[in-house]
């Protein structure tokens, strides 16, 4: 494969994204195959991806596994087969997308996994996330802070069962909620009354808490895995007449309208997630990879910077033009 030389180019630099870009001496091709678009936050990740490997001269195909493994899998041997030298792999199933990225791998193509957890055992470069792990820790410490030696009595809203990325942001928060209190008051007194299921979006927020706010009326904090479902979630309490009462956080996403929220002092917290980071760090390793110029001690799991995002520092993050 021909090795090309990285210039920056003053259009990306200009929409934020800071890009390598490819000297016109040949070609390229990025397929960037998402488990789903049903979302913003995917839906921004991969419109970041594809202004990026564009802007460095890509061609760029976009594939929507409509949240079906099976799907997915499809897109993968499609893009494969049309030839791409570079695929961004958001995963449907840790275990499930394995073979998909081996098969890419062993047919030369530079295979980057992003956001949702492929497992290590896969032949991948590096896979691209924000530390759930960090981030939940953090969003923790800071319900702890507000709580104020108050017990927890926690509505926790779930994405998808089995999700590992999930499992981790929950973890996370609740980790940082109980090291808090132990810290601070010698004693943790932490409750998960009940765990709805959302699938990560809006309605199904909004339908995991009207049935949570009816089995458990002593609720004050809701804890979900994105701001998608804590939005919708929102809106349950507020038809309840019960949103006074109750502490909104997310272990991650920063949404921008979430993040209106948290300026207009509506909602709690919410974990760093920014989709556009993690897409446009993963072109760029991409991009690395063809011209071999990887960074030395590259890890297989890559993390963006951590930050609670709060009342205090949301004007760092909130961006109304944001797609997300």
């Amino acid at each position: 494969m021909k090795k090309r030389t990285f210039l920056a180019t003053a259009a990306v630099a200009a929409a934020g994204f800071a890009a390598p870009a490819f000297a016109q001496d040949g070609d390229c091709s990025v397929g960037i195959a998402m488990y789903t678009l049903g979302a913003p936050y995917f839906a921004a990740q991969a419109e970041t991806a594809r202004q990026v490997a564009e802007e460095a001269g890509c061609e760029v195909r976009v594939a929507d596994g409509q949240n079906d493994m099976v799907k997915q899998i499809g897109d993968v041997e499609d893009m494969v087969a049309a030839g791409i030298d570079i695929l961004i792999l958001n995963p449907r199933d840790a275990q499930g997308l394995v073979a998909s990225a081996n098969m890419a791998s062993a047919q030369g193509v530079h295979v980057i996994a992003i956001d949702s957890t492929l497992d290590p055992s896969a032949d991948f470069i590096t896979q691209i996330q924000s530390s759930n792990t960090a981030n939940g820790e953090l969003v923790g410490q800071w319900l702890a802070n507000e709580l104020n030696g108050e017990p927890a009595r926690i509505a926790l809203i779930s994405g998808s069962q089995g999700n590992l990325v999930g499992r981790e942001r929950r973890l996370g928060v609740l980790r940082g909620l109980m090291d808090a209190q132990l810290t601070s008051q010698g004693d943790a007194d932490i409750e998960v009354l009940g765990q709805g299921w959302g699938n990560w979006a809006t309605e199904g927020g909004l339908t995991a808490m009207e049935d949570l706010l009816t089995a458990h009326p002593d609720i004050n904090v809701v804890l979900g895995e994105n701001d998608s479902m804590v939005l919708g979630a929102r809106s349950a309490l507020q038809a309840a007449g019960r949103l006074d009462e109750v502490i909104l956080v997310a272990a991650a996403d920063g949404q921008k309208e979430a993040l209106q929220l948290i300026k207009d002092g509506e909602y709690g917290a919410t974990g760093l997630n920014n989709p556009n980071e993690i897409a446009r760090r993963a072109v760029e390793i991409g991009l690395q990879a063809m011209n071999d110029e990887l960074p030395e001690g590259l890890s297989k799991l890559t993390y963006t910077d951590p930050a609670a995002i709060t009342q205090e520092n949301v004007d760092q993050y909130l961006d109304p033009e944001s797609v997300f």
